[in-house]
């Protein structure tokens, strides 16, 4: 590990807004603000939104500017880069903004249930041969249905054409509601400026001429039979 990434682990260790939990000390404690993070740490009752697979942070800054009557959590397992969001939000004073290092797949030890209005899935891998990491799988859908509230919204941002179609193909065989619906966010004429937010590597593809799709739907629970989707 570089000397550089030590000096940020050693920076964000003492971020009073970034929560590092190693799998051994989840397992043996919990997390004690699961379920109480408006109460113990936003100190306030406003809507919590998560980013996953946070990177840099970009988006979950952004939307804390953007939005400041919301929370958001940015989550991740690489700290080094979480490093740039995290030193952003305490330089920029903001108080709606929170960090945590864990792998995705543990989100429901720190969140309980209906303690989430809102997930942003931003530029995931698409994993085209492991169905399992796929981040709009029946997988990972239990998993934010288990944190979301009723009306819970699911925000997925990306340039992956199999990724965009697989998750379309998902919502149809399980009849979730569509919001908003485009493969070419910035042709599509859509003016909500929380859609106007880039991450680094999402102006590298625009530059490439890559076209932005994304996708808003609400993740509830449907009664279907037959479902397609894995």
């Amino acid at each position: 590990m570089g000397k550089n990434k030590l000096q940020k682990f050693e920076d964000m260790s003492g971020y009073p807004h970034v929560f590092q939990y190693p799998f051994s000390v989840l397992q043996e404690k919990g997390f004690d603000m699961k379920g109480k993070w408006n109460d113990l740490f936003f100190k306030n009752d406003h809507p919590i939104v998560l980013e996953l697979g946070c990177g840099k942070g970009e988006y979950t800054v952004g939307l804390a500017k953007l939005f400041p009557d919301k929370n958001f959590i940015g989550i991740d397992i690489k700290g080094a880069r979480m490093w740039t969001g995290a030193r952003q939000a305490l330089q920029e004073k903001l108080t709606n903004v929170a960090f945590l290092r864990t792998h995705i797949e543990l989100i429901n030890q720190f969140f309980d249930s209906g303690e989430i209005s809102e997930i942003w899935i931003t530029f995931p891998d698409p994993q085209m041969s492991k169905v399992n990491k796929r981040m709009t799988s029946t997988r990972f859908i239990k998993l934010y249905r288990e944190i979301l509230n009723k009306q819970g919204i699911i925000h997925l941002k990306t340039d992956s054409n199999f990724m965009y179609t697989y998750t379309n193909e998902m919502i149809k065989s399980n009849q979730l509601t569509v919001v908003t619906n485009t493969e070419d966010l910035y042709n599509s004429h859509i003016q909500d400026p929380i859609l106007s937010i880039q991450t680094f590597y999402e102006q590298q593809w625009l530059e490439r001429g890559l076209s932005i799709k994304y996708i808003q739907f609400i993740c509830e629970e449907r009664d279907t039979t037959n479902r397609m989707w894995k």
